[in-house]
C-alpha cells in the first residue's frame, strides 16, 4: 500500500550494539598476550630510565625544541628523514606482504583499534558481567543498577583513554616531571590541548564506535580484496562439512553423534550460534568470506570449544585458503609464499630493512658538505695568484659538543685560508657554516686539478672525513 509519500534515505546505519561472548582458546591467548605486550611497551617506555648528558634521563624521548628523536642510544635528526621514509616504506611492504599470505592478522591482534577495544571490551565484562548479563542490562529501564554499572563503565573508559593521551604526551617531554606539571597546572597549553584530543578520540574510537571504525572509517578493509590472492590464509567456515547435504541443525535427539547426523544428511555445525557471539564485528562467519571480518580467530576457538564437547573433530572454522577449501581433496592448511607477487614483497621487505640497518649502524657522528662558491668562479690576483672559495657546512649528529680540525692535501701548505682559524665547535644537533679560499700561484694552479679537504672530531682521526674539491683556474672547462 502507498502512502504518496517515501521515506526520506538513510545515509548512516544506527549502530547495533554488539555484546560479545568470552571465550579461551589459543587464539584468545595469543590476542591476550599481544595486548599486554603493546600496553607494557606503550605505557612504561617513556618511564624507562636512560642516562644523557645533554637530555632528560628517559629512554625514548621525541624533542621538538632540540629538533632530534632521542631513542635509545640513537640520536636521530631532521637530516635522517629518509630513516624515516624508509620505515613507512617497510610498514607498508609489511602490511602487504602479511596480508598476501595470512590476510588480515595485522586488524585482528595488532591495529591500534583492536588493542584499545579488546581492553575497553575487558572493563566493559568486568563491570557488567557476562554477555547475557550485559544484554539484560542494556534492555533494563534506568534504574539505579544500571546508572552505577553503565556509569562505572565509562568512568573507566574515560580514565583508560585519558591515561592514553597522558603517555602519548609524555614522550615529548619528561615524563615524571610532566605529571607533575600537568596535575599543578603549570603544564604547556599543548600538553592539555593534545591529552584532550586523544582522550576524546580513544573514548569515541574505542569505546562507543568500536567496530564502526574498521566498518566506516578504516579503508584497509575496503582494499583488502586486493591483495588476497586463492593461496592467502584467512578466517573460513568449511560449508561442505558444516552444512552437507541438510544443512546445519541443532544437537537434538537423535542428531547428537557424527554417525547419526551424517546418516541424516545434516552437517557437523550444530547452529549454536556461538561464533556470531564471541565476533568482535557482529559478522557470521558461516556465510562466507566478508570485508568486515578482522580474522581474530575468535569464531575458531569458540567452535572449537563446541566441537570438543561433542567429541568432533577440529577444524570446521578454521584458517584455510579458498583453493584449499574448494579443492575434491582438501589438505592440511599451510602458509603459501611461492607466487610472484608474495615473493616480490618479501624480498623488497629484507632489501628495504637491511638498509635501513646499515644506514643506522654505519652514519658517522657528523654530516659534513663542501660547495665552490661560483660566483665568481675564480679570482686572479693582482700578483697573479689564483683563488677559489668554498662552503664548508658540518653538522654534529654526536649527543655531546665537538671541536672538528679542518686541513687540506695536495696543495702547498698556507694555501688555504678559513679566517684566521683551523678548528670550530658545533653544538650537538646544530650545523657550521665556514667559509674558505684556496690561493695558488699560477704554475701550481695549472698543476693542481682537485686537492682534498680533510675534516676530523678532536681526538678522533679514524672519524676523519675526506672531501675532494676541485679547483679552476683560467681557461678551464668547469
Amino acid at each position: 500500500m502507498q502512502t504518496g509519500q517515501e521515506d526520506p534515505p538513510e545515509f548512516y546505519q544506527k549502530r547495533i550494539p554488539i555484546f560479545t561472548r568470552s571465550v579461551k582458546g589459543r587464539f584468545r591467548r595469543f590476542k591476550t598476550s599481544v595486548v599486554a605486550l603493546a600496553y607494557a611497551i606503550y605505557f612504561l617506555l617513556p618511564w624507562l630510565p636512560w642516562s644523557r648528558l645533554d637530555a632528560p634521563a628517559q629512554a625514548v624521548l621525541f624533542d621538538l625544541p632540540g629538533r632530534r628523536f632521542l631513542i635509545f642510544g640513537l640520536t636521530v635528526y631532521p637530516q635522517d628523514v629518509i630513516w624515516l621514509a624508509l620505515l613507512l616504506f617497510i610498514a607498508a611492504i609489511l602490511l602487504f606482504f602479511v596480508t598476501g599470505l595470512v590476510g588480515r592478522a595485522f586488524c585482528g591482534y595488532f591495529c591500534f583499534q583492536t588493542l584499545w577495544t579488546d581492553f575497553f571490551i575487558w572493563i566493559e565484562h568486568l563491570v557488567q558481567g557476562e554477555r547475557p548479563a550485559r544484554m539484560r542490562l542494556y534492555r533494563q529501564p534506568w534504574n539505579a543498577e544500571k546508572l552505577v554499572k553503565i556509569g562505572g563503565t565509562h568512568a573507566l573508559w574515560i580514565l583508560a583513554s585519558f591515561w592514553t593521551g597522558l603517555t602519548f604526551v609524555a614522550y615529548f617531554t619528561y615524563a615524571p616531571q610532566l605529571v607533575l606539571d600537568f596535575f599543578s597546572g603549570q603544564a604547556a597549553p599543548a600538553a592539555y590541548i593534545t591529552t584532550g584530543v586523544l582522550t576524546l578520540s580513544t573514548y569515541a574510537a574505542a569505546g562507543l564506535m568500536r567496530e564502526q571504525i574498521c566498518t566506516y572509517v578504516c579503508p584497509y578493509g575496503r582494499f583488502q580484496s586486493v591483495m588476497y590472492e586463492p593461496e592467502t590464509l584467512a578466517v573460513h567456515y568449511d560449508a561442505r562439512r558444516g552444512e552437507a547435504a541438510h544443512g546445519r541443525a541443532p544437537a537434538r535427539a537423535g542428531q547428537r553423534t557424527l554417525a547419526e547426523r551424517h546418516e541424516r544428511g545434516l552437517g557437523d555445525c550444530v547452529d549454536c550460534g556461538l561464533c556470531v557471539q564471541v565476533c568482535p564485528v557482529g559478522i557470521d562467519i558461516r556465510e562466507g568470506l566478508q570485508y568486515k571480518c578482522i580474522s581474530c580467530g575468535l569464531c575458531i576457538d569458540a567452535c572449537n570449544n563446541v566441537m570438543d564437547s561433542f567429541g568432533f573433530p577440529h577444524g570446521l572454522i578454521r584458517y584455510d585458503s579458498e583453493k584449499n577449501l574448494a579443492s575434491s581433496v582438501p589438505t592440511a592448511p599451510k602458509v603459501q609464499w611461492r607466487n610472484l607477487k608474495t615473493i616480490g614483497y618479501g624480498l623488497a621487505l629484507v632489501l628495504m630493512a637491511t638498509y635501513l640497518g646499515y644506514s643506522v649502524a654505519t652514519r658517522g657522528s657528523f654530516e659534513r658538505a663542501v660547495n665552490q662558491i661560483r660566483q665568481p668562479l675564480y679570482v686572479v690576483l693582482s700578483n697573479g695568484d689564483i683563488r677559489n672559495r668554498y662552503q664548508i657546512r658540518i653538522t654534529n649528529k654526536a649527543a655531546h659538543d665537538q671541536t672538528y680540525v679542518i686541513s687540506a692535501r695536495g696543495i702547498p701548505a698556507g694555501a688555504i685560508d678559513l679566517g684566521n682559524f683551523r678548528e670550530v665547535t658545533i653544538k650537538s644537533g646544530h650545523s657550521g657554516l665556514l667559509q674558505a679560499s684556496v690561493r695558488l700561484s699560477p704554475l701550481v694552479a695549472a698543476q693542481t686539478q682537485r686537492f682534498e679537504l680533510v675534516i676530523t672530531p678532536q681526538g678522533k682521526p679514524e672519524e676523519a672525513r675526506v672531501e675532494s674539491v676541485r679547483f679552476d683556474i683560467p681557461g678551464k672547462r668547469s
